[in-house]
């Protein structure tokens, strides 16, 4: 069954450009030109991923990203006019799964859908291994149902903080370095930037410590990475 795609774009050769090359490789495609569209139309599609530009008229796809995210919502491929990082970084932190800056290569566009998509058949099936409960001390993560409770309140989290916790928890004590932590959970396909791992780690711990500044699950080891204690 073809993936859906919504592309999010006001400027109308890029919108028609993106969408009759994600057609052509037999993805099903709908479009929105503003975000109260794009808000609308996500809810009642579903779409497995939307490709999303940061500038658009009235809201901007930063706030398009966070609202999405809000209940973990489909991945998203973010186009920007900007080229620099701390742009990327902060798209990438509202939830954008990766990014490409104008002008593009339509068909890159397309392999880097391809690719958000296969991460996410990888990432979001857990094994029958690991569809248990884990629990740690007052932290319980479900990890067949992606959800998370703190002293029996829900936390809520993003795909990718949910997908970042759960790769730290699942081995407990490990230390894994800002690379291994890209690989695992962005996908060996990501061409991003390395300090997006700590703007997640920074906001995993402000929903999950009681003071995120000395934090006791998510630990910092330093010139290396993180590990979790649990």
């Amino acid at each position: 069954m073809a993936a859906t795609i919504l592309v999010v774009e006001d400027e109308e050769p890029i919108l028609n450009l993106v969408v009759a090359y994600l057609k052509a490789d037999g993805f099903a495609v709908h479009t929105a030109r503003d975000g109260e569209s794009a808000l609308m139309l996500a809810q009642t599609l579903q779409p497995d991923l939307i490709v999303l530009d940061l500038l658009l008229p009235g809201m901007d796809g930063l706030e398009i990203c966070r609202r999405l995210q809000r209940d973990g919502g489909p991945y998203v491929l973010m186009l920007t006019a900007r080229a620099e990082e701390v742009d990327k970084v902060v798209g990438l932190s509202v939830g954008a799964d990766d990014y490409l800056t104008k002008p593009f290569s339509p068909r890159e566009l397309v392999a880097r859908v391809k690719a958000i998509l296969r991460r996410r058949r990888h990432t979001s099936v857990a094994s029958p291994a690991e569809s248990a409960l884990l629990t740690f001390r007052d932290l319980q993560i479900d990890v067949a149902r992606r959800e998370v409770q703190r002293r029996g309140v829900p936390v809520t989290l993003t795909a990718r903080e949910f997908d970042l916790l759960y790769t730290l928890a699942a081995m407990p004590g490990r230390v894994f370095t800002r690379e291994q932590l890209l690989e695992r959970v962005w996908g060996h396909d990501f061409d991003g930037v390395d300090r997006v791992v700590d703007v997640h780690i920074s906001l995993l711990r402000r929903k999950l410590e009681d003071d995120p500044t000395e934090p006791t699950l998510i630990q910092t080891v330093r010139g290396v990475g993180y590990k979790f204690t649990g």
